[in-house]
């Protein structure tokens, strides 16, 4: 694929950020399809970094992935930063990592459950240190350029922390 071949320099610096620090990282891809957790897995010994993750598309994968009862969405609606939050949180506490990486997006070409407008996603990370989020609105219904887009928000929104991170210890 074209678009992982163009994440991999981006992946190969992520990996080196996290490798440096002893830490793991696991990944929650919603309207970005798996594209994530694939760009990370593009970096070879990727377990000395990556433990695992999941494609949150339905409840089902929601309430199994990140183990949360159904009252701890209330009044969240998806592509939100409390939503991608708590995806972030449950993600990195259920695969036991130190960063849990999550996006929540309306991809485009149907409509979104919550209503949250095509090309919207937000991205969000928990980390050790704190948490962060990102939210692109790329005003498109575009589907597949949507999902190019909302993936390389999420990893400049990792790559930006992680950076951040290193440079303040």
């Amino acid at each position: 694929m074209d678009l992982l071949h163009e994440l991999h320099p981006q992946a190969l610096r992520i990996a080196g950020l996290l490798r440096q620090r002893g830490e793991k990282i696991a990944i929650a891809d919603g309207a970005t399809g798996g594209l994530l957790a694939a760009t990370m897995l593009t970096v070879p010994g990727a377990l000395d970094f990556f433990v695992g993750g999941g494609v949150v598309y339905s409840l089902r994968a929601r309430d199994v992935l990140f183990d949360q009862p159904r009252a701890a969405y209330k009044g969240m609606r998806g592509a939100s930063e409390d939503y991608a939050l708590l995806q972030a949180r449950s993600i990195r506490d259920n695969f036991g990592a130190d960063w849990g990486l999550a996006e929540s997006g309306s991809v485009g070409a149907s409509k979104h459950p919550s209503g949250t407008p095509s090309g919207t996603s937000c991205a969000a990370l928990a980390t050790p240190h704190g948490e962060f989020t990102r939210i692109l609105e790329t005003g498109s219904e575009d589907r597949i350029a949507n999902m190019g887009a909302f993936t390389r928000s999420a990893l400049n929104l990792l790559e930006d922390v992680l950076q951040k991170d290193s440079c303040a210890k």
